[in-house]
């Protein structure tokens, strides 16, 4: 009885080890081929548990997300006026079709990797030996971007593998052509910037000249008008003396004459002149301003 019991438990080991070197799982981010002898037998894209037969089948696992190539260092390319730009790039990829991309590279990520490069590093050659400095930097990178996607990816497709996406992270000059262009650049700037200043000095003299133009017309119209008004004001004052004097010409002689000696002796040092028998001291000889006769 212990003999049959042993013998059962035995059994049900082996079925259990050959169970589980038959049974093996996909996950869902991964392709899986079985192989036996060497052979490709079978791909398994869809995830899940599936079955080999033991020890003449094996399983090897592939990655099914997307990959990330990217350069270390920038790489060198000459545009089309024989100037280097040194270009820093990546490459988005994945595993499109797991039996070529084995039958191609072995299943092997640096030999696929080593290819896209080779396959990247031509294409952008050609594309930047059609196009200019300017053209590379900003004026036509996107077209760029998208010509070599799809020429990679029709190489690509060769080994088993797509090509998502090819991005020019950085375009730079080299640092001895940097410092030309930034110096022809620093000088073209300097050129516009004195030509605005010239511009900007001439027509701030136009304007100077404009107003002092104006402000010499504003002032003879102004000094114009202020001697009419006061031509006027003197032509009203002469009327009104005129006026007065007429009215009575005795008081208005008295009163000039008394303004004339107010004006006169305004100051402690004014000297003056006269003879005593002038006619400009009549109304202090008179009060009627009259000749005073001698006594007989």
């Amino acid at each position: 009885m212990r003999d049959k019991l042993s013998v059962f438990v035995g059994f049900l080991l082996l079925v259990l080890v050959m169970a589980s070197m038959s049974l093996f799982t996909v996950d869902q981010r991964q392709f899986a081929l079985v192989f036996q002898l060497g052979e490709i037998k079978k791909v398994i894209s869809d995830p899940g548990l599936d079955w080999k037969w033991p020890l003449i089948q094996n399983v090897r696992y592939f990655d099914k997300r997307i990959l990330t190539m990217d350069t270390p260092e920038p790489e060198r390319f000459i545009t089309s006026e024989k100037k280097n730009v040194l270009v820093d790039l990546f490459v988005k990829w994945r595993i499109s079709d797991p039996n070529l991309y084995y039958i191609s590279v072995l299943g092997d990520e640096a030999r696929a990797v080593t290819r896209l490069q080779q396959t990247v590093n031509a294409g952008l050659r050609e594309e930047f030996g059609k196009r200019t400095v300017h053209e590379v930097v900003s004026g036509q990178r996107d077209a760029i971007m998208e010509e070599m996607r799809e020429k990679a990816d029709l190489d690509a497709r060769k080994i088993g593998v797509q090509i998502v996406d090819v991005r020019l992270k950085r375009v730079d000059l080299p640092v001895e052509v940097s410092e030309s262009v930034y110096r022809r650049m620093e000088a073209e700037r300097k050129r516009v910037a004195n030509e605005l200043r010239s511009e900007g000095a001439a027509a701030a003299e136009k304007i100077r000249a404009d107003a002092d133009r104006q402000r010499e017309v504003i002032i003879a119209e102004a000094y114009r008008e202020s001697q009419h008004a006061k031509g006027d004001g003197d032509a009203k004052a002469a009327a009104i003396y005129a006026q007065a004097f007429r009215q009575n010409p005795e008081f208005f002689a008295f009163y000039r004459s008394q303004e004339a000696y107010r004006q006169s002796f305004s100051g402690k040092s004014d000297v003056l002149v006269v003879e005593p028998n002038s006619d400009f001291f009549r109304y202090l000889r008179s009060a009627t301003g009259q000749p005073v006769k001698s006594a007989q």
